[in-house]
């Protein structure tokens, strides 16, 4: 297996590196913009700036704001990994973007479409035929009900839940513990039970 090398060494790189360890990954290590006062993350080294990308090993963007880890994703001029958690449980007949990170516990369904660099997250849920649109983010313990929509750079919070047949346009964001039970436009901040713009 080739190297691995992890752009952003904070909270969301180390889970990164993680499920990396679990894939089978054994030369793991951090490029982070803050090299070299920043030495260390977690067990694993940091060892250079995201400038350091060499051709011959493997990427994942350890960034969890949508917004960044997309700017950052369409600038780099290497392929990037797929991360999926060996506790996750992932359909054969899902279809996972370049980029894409599937964290512990999470389950896609049978036909749900993940773009490129889209996370789902610790314990959330991705049911059949949803799709979701570069950068989309999925926060642990959310569960989309089947043929949901999320738009692109899409923010899901902790704990939410989607109706089923939803959509949720582009740059939205949905609060922690929100019911969704009504289409989401693009841009849009909503949260509660049932889910309000506000």
């Amino acid at each position: 297996m080739r190297a691995l090398r992890i752009i952003g060494a904070g909270g969301h790189g180390r889970v990164l590196a993680d499920i990396a360890e679990g894939m089978g990954y054994t030369d793991i290590a951090f490029l982070d913009a803050n090299y070299p006062d920043f030495a260390r993350s977690g067990v694993w080294d940091v060892i250079g700036t995201p400038s350091d990308i060499e051709s011959d090993t493997d990427y994942a963007l350890g960034i969890g704001d949508n917004q960044a880890r997309i700017g950052l994703l369409e600038s780099l001029p290497a392929d990037l990994a797929t991360l999926i958690h060996p506790s996750a449980t992932v359909s054969p007949h899902a279809e996972i973007g370049k980029g894409s990170v599937i964290c512990a516990g999470a389950v896609v369904g049978a036909f749900a479409k993940l773009g490129t660099g889209c996370i789902v997250n610790t314990g959330a849920s991705v049911d059949h035929d949803c799709v979701l649109a570069d950068g989309a983010h999925i926060s642990p313990g959310a569960h989309l009900g089947g043929g949901v929509f999320v738009g692109a750079r899409t923010w899901i919070g902790i704990g939410a839940v989607v109706r089923e047949y939803k959509s949720i346009g582009a740059d939205a964001m949905i609060g922690a513990g929100a019911a969704v039970t009504l289409d989401v436009p693009s841009g849009a901040r909503v949260g509660g039970v049932p889910a309000k713009e506000f």
